[in-house]
């Protein structure tokens, strides 16, 4: 376990405080809680909820007699089983059981990811159907049902096998301290391929070629931390509860005791050593009646293992109140004792009991109140005994006795039942039959009568079924509407107690262990998109509502009223438009959802988008009119024309470089020519470099003139684009 302050030994904690409760003293005052408190359970109120499971399963009552008739009436389970249903849909009909409220506007969106997640954890990370209806079928059978929620620190475990690692790769993978590695096998890696000269160059020089690595196929077992919150129903006789509880809040003694095994204990982190010699071969709840009456076959359990991890220990969770530190204030403790002398294993301070109670028909003043068996078990006793009675006064005018003379008849054929056999006597009338007339029908108003004491318990008919033909086939629809409302308001008040106490109380809970234990963002699917979820940063304190359907009618009501609420909803968006101050698309949508939600379809998104998460598309770009297109291709059309002007003006200006070039380089020709000329004709000495200079000097001076030209258009042609600017362009300076 995790060391704390409580870690520190008594005499350190003794002088650290003087008024500190010392171990042996705790363990002393929890001992004393527990024993009290399984004194109450075994003894008091197991004893009635065995009874009431017998009643629910139809068992004999152990006065029946041999050869009279022993049928039992259901009326027990046939009345839970008959309020089960409505409870379900109740609460699983849709996808929100419970909604948290936010403090102030800035909580709203934490508010609302907040009870979309707590709804995701209890009916997708946990078995939530099947949790509540364990539940609820305690509370209706056995008083009680009680939810434990808690955060699970398990590990997920992936198994993987690998060939072909290296001496590097099995290092690093034996490196990671959350991987086991198990080598299968080790072997060397084939020879590979030597090149003939290295292999040459290599014998010259005395070398070996190196050897082939070794390479290993392993089994890696990796443990990754898989923190969840649990929740699952308690077996009735494993919740401790001190005598003097009206409420968990109020109780100063809560527990969960169970029969676990040694393997269970270390691998929740205890010692081996330590529970090993707090385990015995046998279990230590054997005197539970409640139990054996659920599970009969535990009575012929084999409990002679020799294995000492699979010996049985029984661990107590305790939750108490007691003033530890010595300040007067009695604070609320988490104490795990084990073993029959209830040795102490573990003492950690807590904030909340992690226990939701649910009970159909709560008593003030008392944790315990009364279920549905508790006010039918009667009504089905005198009913069995009707029926039987019945059953027999049938039987005996069906089969009468017969009154015979000793010695004057056969006795196997009167013994003989069989339809039409022979009864052999030695002269007539030595048989006959003691007519019994059927007085069974005597018996049936009775039982109409306890059918009808038992719908007026517990509100269950056949008319809150819609079965009851003969009394709802000639009543109006007003008729038969006001008779299966007033069936359904028991029920609708059991459900209300189960909202207000147990649902609210296991949702709270489930917020605190994630608030106070995720320690990281998770990616989860809410409404068909994946949002990150990190409740690092929520409120554990928020107050929640149930969101069930409760005192407004049947279904088809309910939907007929949100047909109508959404006509109005539309029509005043029509009238005084889609923002007004009497609704808007926001609370449209709400009304399409809670429709389709009461047609039985969970995933509302599925048929309709949240307003809250539309994103309109990019606005289109307006199209002009007549007059903008044509003056925008009128546009186009002198810019083409000016390109064209521009490009026949450059056309013609390279035309005309290329013919002064053509005619430069003749004039340089001409040049050397009457140079030559003149040289051979009368010996005259020219500089050809001097005529050369002369040549380049012309040419930059025509370059000039060309470039002022090209200046002039330039300028000319900006000046008409942006008369603003002026001229565009300088010419530039020649040499």
């Amino acid at each position: 376990m995790d060391p704390t302050i409580n870690d520190l030994t008594d005499e350190v904690q003794a002088l650290i405080n003087p008024d500190y409760m010392s171990d042996d003293e705790l363990q002393g005052i929890v001992g004393k809680e527990i024993d009290d408190a399984e004194d109450f359970i075994d003894n008091v109120v197991s004893p009635v909820r065995a009874k009431a499971t017998e009643y629910y399963r139809g068992e004999p009552y152990g006065d029946e007699e041999e050869g009279r008739s022993q049928v039992v009436s259901m009326d027990v389970r046939d009345t839970v089983q008959a309020i089960m249903p409505s409870l379900m849909r109740v609460f699983t009909s849709g996808d929100k059981v419970v909604e948290f409220v936010p403090r102030g506007p800035e909580d709203v969106a934490m508010a609302k990811q907040a009870t979309e997640y707590v709804n995701y954890v209890f009916q997708k990370d946990n078995p939530g159907f099947l949790t509540l209806h364990s539940a609820f079928k305690d509370a209706l059978v056995r008083k009680v049902g009680v939810i434990k929620f808690y955060w699970d620190t398990s590990y997920r475990v992936e198994v993987s096998d690998m060939t072909g690692l290296d001496d590097a790769a099995l290092a690093s993978l034996t490196a990671d301290p959350d991987v086991s590695v198990d080598v299968q096998a080790s072997y060397q890696a084939p020879q590979p391929p030597i090149d003939p000269q290295q292999a040459a160059m290599m014998a010259q020089m005395g070398l070996e070629p190196p050897p082939p690595p070794m390479m290993h196929d392993v089994r890696a077992t990796r443990r990754i931390p898989d923190g969840r919150v649990k929740v699952e129903a308690l077996p009735p006789e494993e919740f401790l509860i001190d005598r003097r509880a009206t409420s968990l809040e109020d109780a100063e003694f809560v527990a969960h005791r169970r029969v676990m095994t040694v393997s269970d204990l270390v691998a929740m982190g205890y010692d081996y050593d330590e529970v090993v010699d707090l385990a015995s071969s046998t279990d230590e709840m054997d005197t539970n009646v409640e139990r054996y009456t659920r599970n009969p076959a535990l009575t012929s359990r084999n409990t002679d293992r020799s294995d000492p991890a699979a010996r049985k220990v029984t661990y107590t969770e305790c939750y108490i109140k007691v003033d530890r530190d010595g300040d007067g204030i009695a604070e609320l403790r988490r104490v795990c004792v084990a073993g029959v002398g209830n040795t102490l294993l573990d003492d950690q301070p807590t904030d909340m009991i992690p226990f939701a109670a649910f009970c159909p028909d709560p008593e003030p003043h008392d944790f315990f109140g009364m279920s549905i068996a508790d006010i039918v078990m009667d009504i089905q006793r005198i009913k069995s005994v009707l029926m039987r009675n019945t059953l027999d006064s049938l039987a005996m005018s069906i089969h009468p006795r017969v009154a015979v003379t000793e010695g004057q008849v056969n006795i196997e054929d009167v013994m003989n039942t069989e339809t039409g056999a022979i009864i052999r006597q030695r002269s007539p009338g030595q048989v006959q039959p003691l007519t019994m007339p059927f007085v069974g029908k005597e018996a049936f108003p009775v039982l109409t009568y306890m059918d009808d004491v038992r719908q007026n318990r517990t509100g269950i008919s056949k008319a809150a079924a819609g079965l009851d033909a003969d009394a709802l086939q000639s009543s109006t629809a007003g008729a038969v509407a006001a008779t299966v409302n007033a069936a359904q308001q028991h029920i609708e008040m059991i459900a209300r107690i189960f909202a207000e106490t147990g649902m609210k109380t296991l949702f709270r809970g489930i917020l605190r262990l994630i608030v106070q234990n995720q320690d990281a963002m998770r990616m989860v699917r809410l409404t068909n998109e994946f949002v990150p979820i990190d409740p690092r940063g929520w409120d554990a304190s928020m107050d929640c509502i149930a969101t069930v359907a409760l005192g407004k009618g049947s279904d088809t009501e309910r939907m007929m009223m949100l047909k109508q609420l959404g006509e109005m909803q539309k029509e005043a968006m029509a009238t005084l438009g889609p923002i007004n101050p009497l609704t808007d698309l926001s609370k449209l949508y709400n009304t399409l959802a809670e429709m389709t939600s009461l047609a039985g379809f969970k995933d509302t998104s599925r048929f309709w988008n949240d307003p809250a998460n539309f994103q309109p598309p990019p606005p289109q770009p307006k199209e002009p009119d007549v007059n903008e297109q044509l003056v925008q291709a009128q546009i186009l059309q002198i810019e083409a024309d000016v390109q064209t002007k521009r490009e026949e003006m450059q056309r013609k200006r390279e035309e005309s470089i290329r013919d002064e070039e053509l005619k430069r380089d003749e004039m340089e020709i001409d040049v050397y020519m009457k140079a030559a000329e003149l040289e051979a004709k009368y010996g005259a000495q020219l500089s050809a470099e001097q005529i050369r200079k002369s040549a380049t000097i012309a040419r930059e001076v025509m370059r000039a003139q060309a470039d002022m030209v090209k200046g002039i258009v330039n300028g000319e042609e900006n000046q008409r684009r942006n008369p603003a600017q002026g001229t565009g362009g300088q010419a530039p300076s020649g040499g």
